[in-house]
């Protein structure tokens, strides 16, 4: 009988025992670095997710090695960060000692699955020794301009009690509590990401850019396009706008100058400095400051909201001068205008703009159509319509451009605001740099030192690392908990000796994630972040596992500092990740998303426990395509229970021949199994496993012994190794080998015994479908002319008619051409 608990529990503790997963340093072998992104080691352990995703890399790993192939497949944990500090919140516990404990619970989880991860190449950035090069790092990037502090409007959540990247923040609300987000004015920490979005030239090196750079790697298209969205290169023109009987001007980004003769006002955000500037000149400046009062309790999501109604106030007293026909139109401010995006203004064309037109219906503006379909002619005269055409077309009342396309006159109206020294062409971006300073106390700490006479004073590099303190209340307030540790604020200026404070704030942890990946090559040197000839040879990562959720955020973090790292020479490649892949979401039983709530949780432990760790691994892979979201089935994982048995008990009564059938069949298994895993198709390999188990237990049924010999058996069993590690170790040692399975080599198909000996050959006359003929697999072109002018079908099609010529493709078709 197979039992799974004592098979599982003795080849764990061999494996571990004899270093089996210890990473190869034979450089005469290619190497395949293989990754998954890492885990938040909570209180709550491994979920369905956990094993789906390190199930499917862990079978990568274990076909690669068996190709030959000198295999990296480390693991580590992302312990900083909210998730392990509201844990210790809850608890009352200090984040070390829970982060410490869910670490040890994590590890024993993922080694009750049998995953062949290399422990001693272990990472963990709550460490001082990893978090000393995270502050490394920061350094690195204020010694070249690329961190910098400033005062700005920052996304705060309130429940969380920190600040949040724009990325953290979905349709307005936190990405981790879902609570909403609200704007404050503080002093914060920024890295340029902004400025490796496009390519660049250093030391005579071509370094390309966040956008170019995705062109280049094998990443799902829509995680591609999710970044390319995020980034949101806009190419357009800057106009500048007179303010009549003033020195001022205003400038305004547009993508459509086309429309510029549909301008009929302007609008400035609220925030705008000509606001203040231009107040004496503003005559009605309390209904102005009343509507500023407003503006200020609102957050930029519902400031933005398309469904919302738009407000605004006229500054009255002043108008610009549209720079195109010298037309004098109103000024207004409006809160759906945010001055953190593009210029802070816009021109406004109600005509050709839904937000516009929607604004100016409200307040009664003029509303001029300047584009018109290429197919349409519009009287020239103002309407008010339904709706704004907001595609292009030809231009209509536009001066000296009308009758112009709208991509032409683009082109001649940016020339014209060149020539006149009115605007210029300019591209726009919608990403903005990341900020990376959190009031929170489980971090890495900003290695800065504030000192009075010396200002702001980078921690020398033999100081690193700024150890984050023990003596403080680890209880979020609204500011950093380390403001408050007399030990940790005890500090002298690195500079002039005199006493200082240090930075309050801790890293975002996505600082901690975005570099990861190279420490893993050489976790112990204390000297440098990692061996430079280690980081030679293992990276870029050639494959990366993770949910598709971290598009805008860990993936975009990670690519930008790997530009940046490549920029002044610590690596020497340009995108981290080759290959990504997503697993899919494992739904509960009932359907819908796992919760404690809804009380449809699948515990990774009792189902090991139940049914084994190699019976949920393959039910997880079997469930349907990997990137698919699907929902668990009890019933499912029973069944891969009685198929696994059935296997165990392949090991018995074999016969010392092969059924040649059979060994055909094994062949193709072998090449598709293989051929699935290298394209992660799971589901379709564990089907053909299932198609040669039946067919060997038909066999059986009828003989009484199973149809293979010893070397085939053991073929079968090779490829069923990565997806059952433990039951196939187990029987190859019954079946006389000393060393493990997993020492031996993917088994090699026989290419003649793959071929099929009778295929259906599609004939069609004019390529219309007419007969199927089921015909020898190696039929020439000759002999299948020949059949099909025997076929009574195809007589019918071909009487009086002239064949023109005959296309023939071996093996699946034959087209006859008449007339």
């Amino acid at each position: 009988m197979y039992n799974h608990q004592e098979i599982e529990k003795k080849w764990q503790d061999r494996w571990l025992d004899g270093g089996l997963y210890k990473t190869e340093t034979d450089r005469a072998k290619p190497k395949y670095y293989i990754l998954d992104m890492f885990p938040y080691p909570s209180g709550a352990g491994l979920h369905a997710g956990h094993v789906e995703s390190y199930t499917a890399t862990d079978i990568y790993a274990r076909y690669y090695r068996a190709r030959g192939f000198n295999v990296f497949h480390p693991q580590g944990f992302d312990s900083f960060g909210l998730p392990a500090e509201n844990y210790a919140i809850k608890t009352g516990i200090s984040p070390v000692e829970t982060t410490k404990k869910a670490i040890e619970t994590f590890t024993k989880q993922m080694n009750s699955l049998g995953l062949s991860y290399d422990w001693e190449k272990t990472v963990n950035t709550s460490d001082p020794a990893y978090y000393k090069w995270t502050q490394w790092l920061f350094l690195l990037m204020y010694k070249n301009g690329l961190a910098y502090k400033k005062k700005a409007q920052v996304n705060w959540c309130a429940s969380c009690q920190t600040v949040l990247a724009n990325e953290q923040v979905v349709d307005g609300h936190c990405e981790r509590c879902g609570n909403e987000v609200i704007q404050k004015d503080l002093e914060q920490w920024f890295f340029k990401i902004t400025d490796f979005i496009e390519d660049q030239t250093y030391e005579g090196r071509q370094l390309k850019g966040l956008l170019n750079g995705l062109d280049e790697i094998d990443w799902p298209s829509s995680t591609k396009a999710a970044q390319r969205n995020w980034i949101g290169r806009s190419v357009g023109a800057e106009i500048t706008f007179k303010i009549k009987g003033t020195t001022e001007i205003i400038k305004v980004f547009t993508t459509r100058v086309d429309t510029i003769f549909g301008c009929t006002y302007v609008v400035l955000a609220p925030e705008h400095s000509l606001v203040v500037n231009l107040k004496d000149k503003i005559t009605n400046w309390s209904e102005v400051d009343r509507y500023l009062e407003m503006t200020e309790v609102k957050t930029n999501l519902q400031r933005t909201d398309l469904n919302k109604d738009k407000t605004g106030v006229v500054l009255a007293g002043l108008t610009a001068v549209n720079p195109f026909n010298q037309e004098e139109i109103k000024i207004y401010l409006a809160d759906y205008v945010l001055a953190s995006y593009g210029t802070g203004a816009v021109m406004a064309v109600p005509a050709h703009d839904e937000r516009d037109l929607e604004f100016a219906k409200k307040y009664r503006l003029p509303i001029k159509i300047v584009i018109v379909p290429n197919d349409q002619k519009t009287p020239d005269r103002e309407l008010i319509f339904d709706s704004a055409y907001t595609a292009e077309g030809i231009l209509i009342n536009s001066g000296q451009f009308t009758g112009l396309t709208s991509a032409a006159a683009r082109e001649e109206m940016t020339k014209f605001l060149i020539n006149s020294q009115q605007g210029q062409a300019q591209i726009n971006y919608r990403l903005r740099d990341w900020l990376v300073s959190r009031q929170r106390y489980w971090g890495a700490p900003i290695p800065i030192i504030y000192c009075e006479q010396c200002g702001e004073v980078p921690v020398p590099e033999e100081s690193l690392p700024v150890l984050l303190p023990t003596d403080v209340d680890f209880r979020p307030t609204g500011e950093s908990p380390l403001k408050y540790s007399s030990s940790f604020q005890q500090v002298k200026c690195p500079k002039c000796g005199a006493a200082a404070r240090r930075e309050n704030d801790t890293m975002d942890t996505f600082v901690c994630s975005s570099w990861y990946y190279l420490r893993y090559v050489d976790c112990q040197n204390s000297q440098a972040i990692a061996d430079p000839d280690l980081l030679k040879y293992w990276l870029p990562v050639d494959v990366y596992m993770g949910g598709a959720e971290h598009a805008v955020m860990h993936l975009l973090y990670v690519r930008f500092f790997t530009k940046v790292l490549q920029k002044y020479g610590v690596v020497s490649f340009n995108e981290p990740f080759l290959k990504l892949r997503h697993q899919g979401i494992i739904l509960g039983e009932d359907g819908n998303k796992m919760s404690k709530s809804k009380g449809n949780v699948v515990n990774p432990d009792e189902l090991i426990a139940g049914h084994g760790a190699d019976a949920l691994r393959l039910y997880e892979m079997f469930m349907g395509p990997l990137e698919d979201m699907k929902p668990w089935s009890s019933r499912g994982i029973i069944g891969i229970s009685r198929f696994l048995e059935k296997i165990y008990n392949l090991g018995e009564n074999f016969s010392g021949a092969d059924d040649q059938k059979i060994v055909a069949l094994l062949h193709k298994t072998i090449k598709k199994v293989g051929e699935d895993i290298e394209n992660f198709h799971y589901n379709t390999a564990i089907s053909a496993l299932m198609i040669f188990v039946n067919n060997l237990g038909e066999y059986k049924t009828k003989n009484n012994v199973w149809p293979v010999s010893q070397n085939n058996l053991e073929k079968f069993i090779l490829i069923l190794a990565s997806f059952a590690p433990h039951l196939t170790e187990e029987l190859w040692e019954k079946l006389g080998h000393q060393e493990s399975i997993f020492k031996s080599s993917w088994p090699e198909y026989d290419p003649q015994l793959i071929k099929d000996e009778t295929v259906n050959l599609v004939i069609s006359v004019n390529g219309k479908l007419r007969a199927t003929l089921e015909v020898a697999a190696d039929i020439s072109e000759v002999e299948a002319i020949k059949l099909a002018a025997e076929n009574e079908t195809i007589k019918k099609w071909l009487e009086g008619k002239e064949i023109v010529k005959n296309i023939f493709v071996a093996g699946k078709l034959l087209n006859i051409v008449v007339k």
